[in-house]
């Protein structure tokens, strides 16, 4: 694991691809990170409860840190 994230850092994570034909668990996901539409994004801090949401949805999303 990777040291600990400085508390200022966020993530800013797009939806790409659709939830259609997604597991169950991984829509819950896509809508408890705020999504409401494809290609619109969503900035999040980065910890490690984000990052493990991300790692469930991975193929459906792009990340981008920001400072």
């Amino acid at each position: 694991m990777a040291a600990k994230n400085e508390s200022g850092k966020k993530l800013k994570i797009t939806l790409v691809k659709s939830t259609i034909g997604a597991v169950p668990k991984q829509v819950a996901t896509v809508k408890s990170m705020g999504f409401k539409k494809l290609n619109s994004s969503v900035e999040l801090p980065d910890n490690s409860a984000t990052r493990g949401q991300i790692q469930q949805i991975r193929h459906l999303v792009k990340v981008e840190e920001l400072d």
